[in-house]
């Protein structure tokens, strides 16, 4: 059977992020910011907040709760309008759940311990982890397919990911002979879509890092941010006029990545105005920029948390229109399958 070809889908985008809380400028460069620009291209653009995913480690109800409006909160407030894009949470359509179960019968055990995302969460003591943790790149392959969503935006670190995902898309249609699912793309984009720690270059920007002067936070006010900047670790050396020249010093690149991110330009082009200089004359002109980009997204992020129902309501409308498209698609599948459907 050959590959299915993507252009006979509707070009659509899905993505998500988990509600853990603590969101990062690492999420709005890597994430946020690149939801919003994608919306109004040809692609329709379907955003979800993955709390289904989220659940496959212990999570405190009503944290969990405050943490799902957080994470809408912050898709709006980076710039995805909920009047054209499709935006909700993964547990109020139910299709994810039972698409993922018929993943289950689709993907095999094998590519569930090669993730490293397993690995790394289960660490030493894999047998006492929930058997969600380990089928959970079977329910992310069934939150893109079910939309037979044609592309992903990703970092270079989700690439494994995607990959699951085009296998069990391939399995399903060359063992039911279908070109039903597409096969993704990835959407591997821009300057910054792995943002490191301010205190170490070659660790990526977490919420779980230890030191809270690692990262910025989406919550940080404008003194703060500032803060942060000026003491993020750099190097004693002047900027170079290329990006070749940042190739062995990850934090001056991480710094310069993220100021072009945050002002859209190229590495390049900040070098060229910045070349010859050293940290004490960037650092400033970055906290201006960062603060610049950060602020009103961290005052929108306070607005609307301020109405929480305001933010179930958009939810709520949001996974009302994920549903009719999601459940033709799953009924599709389930024909396929060979399953009988009541409706």
């Amino acid at each position: 059977m050959s590959e299915p070809q993507n252009s006979t889908f509707r070009p659509r985008i899905f993505s998500g992020i988990q509600p853990s809380g603590g969101l990062t400028l690492g999420n709005y460069l890597g994430a946020l910011k690149r939801f919003a620009a994608l919306q109004g291209s040809e692609a329709e653009t379907i955003y979800c907040v993955v709390d289904l995913h989220a659940i496959t480690v212990w999570q405190e109800p009503e944290q969990l709760r405050m943490r799902i409006r957080e994470a809408a909160a912050a898709f709006m407030a980076a710039g995805v309008d909920p009047a054209k894009s499709v935006l909700f949470n993964q547990s109020q359509v139910s299709a994810h759940a039972e698409m993922a179960w018929l993943f289950n019968t689709v993907a095999r055990v094998g590519w569930m311990y090669r993730m490293t995302q397993f690995k790394d969460k289960a660490g030493k003591n894999s047998e006492n982890a929930s058997l969600g943790l380990l089928a959970y790149p079977a329910l992310m392959a069934a939150d893109i397919l079910t939309y037979q969503a044609t592309a992903v935006p990703v970092g270079e670190d989700q690439k494994q990911h995607l990959e699951l995902t085009r296998d069990i898309a391939a399995k399903f249609n060359h063992d039911y002979k279908v070109d039903h699912f597409p096969i993704t793309q990835p959407l591997i984009e821009g300057v910054a879509t792995r943002v490191m720690s301010l205190r170490d270059g070659s660790k990526k920007m977490s919420k779980s890092d230890p030191s809270d002067a690692s990262r910025i936070n989406l919550t940080d006010d404008a003194d703060a941010i500032a803060q942060k900047i000026r003491k993020a670790r750099t190097d004693a050396d002047p900027l170079p006029g290329s990006a070749d020249g940042l190739k062995d010093r990850p934090e001056a690149r991480n710094l310069v990545n993220i100021y072009a991110a945050l002002s859209d330009e190229t590495v390049d082009q900040v070098l060229a105005r910045f070349e010859g200089q050293g940290f004490g004359a960037f650092k400033p002109a970055l906290a201006e920029v960062a603060v610049a980009s950060m602020a009103p997204i961290t005052k929108a992020m306070s607005d609307y948390m301020a109405d929480p129902a305001e933010i179930d309501r958009v939810l709520a409308d949001g996974a009302d229109r994920a549903e009719a498209i999601a459940r033709p698609i799953l009924d599709r599948t389930k024909d396929i399958m060979g399953l009988l459907r009541t409706r």
